[in-house]
């Protein structure tokens, strides 16, 4: 059977979409094979098919491991009890996939147990014409399995990072994307909340995740535009301290579309972190809150001192004073002209900053520091103590009775503009 023709197609194919060939050539072998199998020989038979690249010419052979006694069973009675049942675990010896040590070694002198010899089957003059059509529905199938895991493995390298991408069409609340060699697809909880998209608009998205599995078209691509760290990769992008590792991320919470808290810290002494990620005037972190559909955010200074990054979380806000309780709850004064820049909109001021401190924040009055206002506290969402010490290999802190019996650590916040600590998009 003469599939030169085909061989030029597959390598040409192949090339134009970046496919190893050889990954097309195998599984049509296979198919062959199959196909071969099917129309002339019974069940167990174990057919290779071997396609001569430059002669176009295929050729079958039966295969037939080495066996003997001691490897395979002879007989097809039953075991008469469970402990012989146990014993005789053997394959049971099938001449089609199988050939005895002695008349193997008639075939060659120095055949060995387990050795698979390969015996040549006669060429089908009919069986090339259904070899041929089965030769191209395999081309097809294999071309596509193989561009998909191509591109698959292409998309693997770019998961959590971002990608640029053409809207394309939308399905039950769902938006897909036109990559280039392939779709994505950005699912309805994973685009900003009010952010409106158009056939043919170019945006950026986060990779969450590349998904082997999925068939069809795409290849299972899972973008987003509301995750958190899509704002960590845009600042990455957009402010080069932190690509280049002078100004590190700490930690980044969100409320997509509405407003981010990104805590930064300088691995330089000379370098101000909130400053480099701001830009003149603001420029670097218009840029970001641009793309993300003018979405605020505030950008604050993360410190190893709890009560101070509690104060510079709280951005805009001033803060007076931090008083430190057990549980990991912390309660922040402020005057009543900062009360509701502190707390925030429906509260979300203090609740991304118990988020992105990791500590249940209540804000009240200087004035009136025995009043819980309402909307004031927020919880965090996170761990507890105990289990990131116990991560970290060290003994959970047991709580000390005495120690909760004590006035709360109260440590004021320096008088003076934050300016250093925090700062944010204009409201």
């Amino acid at each position: 059977m003469d599939l030169k023709t085909v061989i030029q197609t597959i390598n040409q194919i192949a090339e134009e979409k970046g496919i190893d060939p050889t990954r097309v050539t195998e599984a049509i072998e296979n198919s062959l094979a199959a196909a071969y199998r099917r129309e002339y020989l019974d069940r167990g038979a174990n057919v290779k098919a071997k396609l001569n690249k430059k002669t176009g010419e295929v050729h079958f052979f039966k295969a037939r491991e080495v066996v003997d006694e001691t490897t395979v069973r002879m007989t097809d009675e039953e075991p008469a009890s469970d402990t012989e049942e146990e014993e005789n675990k053997l394959p049971r010896y099938n001449p089609e996939r199988h050939i005895l040590l002695d008349e193997a070694r008639q075939e060659k002198k120095d055949a060995q147990l387990g050795e698979e010899l390969e015996f040549s089957l006669p060429s089908q003059i009919e069986f090339g014409r259904i070899a041929a059509q089965n030769a191209k529905q395999v081309i097809l199938q294999s071309l596509r399995e193989a561009e998909r895991e191509s591109v698959a493995n292409e998309f693997k390298d770019k998961e959590g990072k971002i990608v640029s991408g053409v809207v394309q069409r939308f399905e039950r609340g769902n938006v897909y994307i036109d990559l280039g060699r392939t779709t994505g697809v950005m699912f309805a909880n994973e685009s900003i909340p009010g952010e409106h998209y158009r056939v043919g608009e170019r945006l950026r998205f986060y990779v969450v995740a590349v998904q082997r599995e999925i068939r069809g078209p795409g290849t299972g691509v899972v973008l987003s535009r509301s995750h958190p760290d899509f704002v960590s990769e845009l600042f990455a992008m957009e402010i080069p301290e932190i690509a280049d590792g002078v100004v590190e991320i700490k930690t980044v919470v969100r409320e997509p579309g509405s407003r981010t808290k990104i805590a930064v810290a300088s691995n330089a002494e000379e370098i101000d972190p909130v400053g480099s990620c701001v830009g003149q005037r603001g420029t670097r972190i218009m840029a970001i809150s641009n793309e993300l559909g003018q979405e605020k955010i505030d950008v604050v200074e993360w410190s190893e001192d709890t009560e101070e990054f509690i104060a510079n979380s709280l951005s805009p806000a001033k803060v007076r004073s931090v008083e430190i309780a057990g549980g990991r709850e912390a309660k922040v004064l402020v005057t009543d002209d900062q009360l509701s820049l502190a707390i925030g909109r429906g509260g979300q001021n203090v609740r991304l900053a118990a988020k992105l401190t990791g500590w249940k924040i209540d804000v009240r009055s200087q004035a009136r520091p025995n009043e819980r206002l309402e909307g004031g506290v927020a919880d965090a969402e996170v761990r507890s103590v105990a289990q990131d010490e116990a991560e970290d290999g060290e003994e959970p802190v047991k709580p000390d009775v005495s120690d909760q019996e004590k006035p709360a650590k109260e440590k004021p916040v320096p008088k003076g503009d934050k300016k250093s600590g925090s700062k944010k998009t204009k409201d």
